[in-house]
């Protein structure tokens, strides 16, 4: 009878040991993302104003509610480069998907040879810096150094550039994706395979009428994974921008960001833009979860 109170203790015991674990990422949380979305939202209510006469004084930040809101919403040119990052996206993120699924169940086919090396190297790109590896692809795509064909194949013309550019993007991601789908796939039951090769299933049909719908809730991550990293489209171009003229300073939104903000001088503009930019990745990120969950209902 006296033991009877060890429980509740423990409970909480264990209660406080996962505060005390949990507090560092939250301190890390609200230092580096909560606290800079609050002063970029406090930023963007205001403008930079000067004031005093004729001769001018010193530089004021005033409150002018929505209006920077206002002026990103309507510059064609932020929608433009939104549009050019869509672009982007729909040649990249089937691509990363596509390729990534495809490497996880070649790793994982019972007659694959070498899955360790291979591992590896699809992975390794991903370990290579997003700017470092588009310095390298702009050697490959430059006309004076390309040994895929440079003189044929114009890699920074007006329309090749958003190929060129999703291509860096794709073999920089793709691994990581990758080790997740291969990961998800090597955790199904064995049996299930050997019940299907029993009844005269080949290797491709277990792939595809297996594998595949049995890892959807992995293909659903990875793809939101696609959609974000699109999202936050800014090294490859920025890196390109030196070898194309197709390239702007504004070409993708990150990039009309930091052009309003650090080389027009209108942090203000730049941080509404950006708080826009923040809006729309939510709601990307809230649809492709209720497309992932409407798909596995359907499935189930």
């Amino acid at each position: 009878m006296t033991t009877a109170p060890a429980r509740p203790r423990r409970k909480l015991h264990s209660n406080r040991i996962a505060v005390v674990l949990v507090t560092p990422a939250l301190l890390l949380l609200a230092g580096f993302t909560v606290a800079p979305t609050v002063y970029a939202f406090v930023l963007s209510l205001q403008q930079t104003k000067i004031s005093g006469g004729l001769f001018g004084g010193d530089p004021q930040a005033v409150f002018v509610g929505l209006e920077n809101y206002a002026a990103a919403l309507g510059d064609a040119e932020f929608w433009a480069s939104i549009g050019r990052m869509l672009a982007v996206a729909v040649i990249g993120v089937p691509a990363t998907v596509i390729l990534a699924t495809a490497f996880a169940l070649c790793l994982d086919a019972r007659g694959a040879r070498l899955v360790g090396f291979s591992r590896i190297a699809i992975f390794l790109p991903y370990a290579v810096p997003g700017v470092l590896a588009s310095m390298l692809w702009g050697f490959l795509y430059l006309p004076a150094t390309s040994p895929i064909g440079g003189d044929v194949i114009d890699f920074f013309g007006s329309r090749e550039i958003f190929f060129s550019v999703a291509n860096i993007a794709v073999w920089g991601v793709v691994g990581f994706n990758m080790v997740i789908l291969y990961t998800a796939v090597r955790g199904l039951p064995g049996e299930i395979y050997d019940a299907a090769m029993m009844d005269g299933a080949s290797e491709l049909q277990i792939a595809l009428r297996i594998k595949l719908p049995m890892i959807r809730p992995a293909l659903v991550m990875v793809t939101l994974f696609s959609v974000l990293g699109a999202l936050q489209l800014y090294n490859e171009p920025t890196a390109l921008r030196p070898l194309s003229n197709a390239i702007t300073s504004s070409w993708v939104p990150l990039m009309k960001v930091y052009s309003d903000a650090f080389v027009q001088n209108n942090i203000h503009q730049g941080a509404a833009s950006a708080l826009v930019i923040v809006v729309l990745t939510v709601a990307a990120t809230v649809l492709v979860n209720v497309i992932g969950r409407r798909l596995q209902g359907r499935a189930s």
